[in-house]
């Protein structure tokens, strides 16, 4: 089986400006760190944009209709999230990435994979975007799965601000569960702590792990064995996807974390694990932020080396 890997050109077309940390060189780093493809890889370019039926499985059709509005043109949902001509487009196409991703993930064609794509996503609410996000990838790619298939889906966050867009999406309802590790007092600072587990029948099924500044790969570890895995064991899920920011990495300016390269592999690796049960090895991650050009294409690299070891690890199915 292999790993696959998507992203466009088009993704490059939204421009926030030439200070905005969410650049397109963010992306172009990552590409040119997976030169040459790592073996049992394969990079395709995105064949589809997500329809507005797909959004708004996860967002509201005032906000979806709005945003549609402002494709061909510049404009802002937020003073941190600023729109240039061609950026409802490259959402639109991050979104399809994710949700190309789950189907091959679902019908064998893919054992595991990585949409390479920006904007990012996780901050994104039902009703607005936020945080550079326009639309929230992982939740449209985890809603599909849901609607289409009946899929339980295990989403890990482990960007180093919380995904309070992810959360608030999936927080009542007991067929995702929704694991993030973050950095305290982070970006968004009034969402993230521990006692926001869940409403209704969610209750249970979120769970914040957030982690003082200086935190490292053993600390990360650590809440991967102690939090995740046995809520793994409970859930039982048929899909993994990770919101996969790489922000937390010692060398990127926006935290104050120390996760180092090698860290961001085995967290992968760990997953990974996680996923050969009931989900067969479907893992999905979805990239998120990182703002060091240089960790993060490291970073971007060593996890889909993990990806591919394990896609031959894995096997037919």
């Amino acid at each position: 089986m292999r790993t696959l890997l998507l992203s466009s050109p088009q993704l490059l077309e939204h421009d926030p400006g030439p200070e905005h940390p969410e650049s397109a060189s963010r992306l172009v780093s990552v590409l040119r760190a997976l030169e040459p493809v790592p073996e049992g890889a394969i990079l395709r370019d995105v064949h589809r944009m997500a329809t507005t039926s797909e959004l708004e499985r996860v967002h509201t059709c005032a906000y979806v209709h709005s945003v549609m509005q402002l494709r061909g043109h510049a404009g802002a949902l937020d003073p941190e999230t600023i729109l240039s001509p061609g950026s409802v487009d490259a959402a639109l196409f991050a979104a399809g990435a994710c949700l190309e991703l789950v189907d091959a993930l679902w019908e064998g064609r893919a054992r595991n994979g990585f949409a390479l794509v920006r904007p990012p996503g996780h901050h994104a609410l039902q009703d607005r975007g936020m945080g550079y996000c326009v639309f929230n990838n992982v939740a449209v790619a985890a809603a599909d799965l849901m609607a289409r298939h009946g899929a339980r889906v295990l989403i890990v966050d482990w960007d180093v601000h919380h995904g309070n867009g992810t959360q608030a999406m999936f927080e009542a309802r007991d067929d995702v569960l929704f694991f993030s590790v973050h950095q305290e007092r982070l970006f968004p600072e009034d969402s993230g702590g521990v006692e926001e587990s869940g409403v209704g029948a969610g209750a249970g099924w979120t769970r914040n792990v957030p982690l003082p500044a200086g935190a490292g790969d053993g600390d990360h570890a650590d809440v991967i064995e102690r939090e995740l895995v046995p809520l793994v064991e409970r859930f039982r899920p048929d899909v993994v996807l990770v919101s996969a920011g790489f922000d937390a990495h010692e060398g990127d300016p926006m935290s104050e974390q120390r996760v180092t390269t090698t860290g961001f592999a085995a967290m992968c690796d760990r997953v990974c694990d996680l996923a050969e049960g009931t989900a067969r090895g479907r893992v999905g991650l979805v990239l998120e932020g990182g703002y060091d050009l240089a960790s993060l294409g490291a970073s971007a690299r060593a996890c889909v080396e993990v990806l591919c070891r394990r896609a031959r690890r894995g096997g037919a199915r």
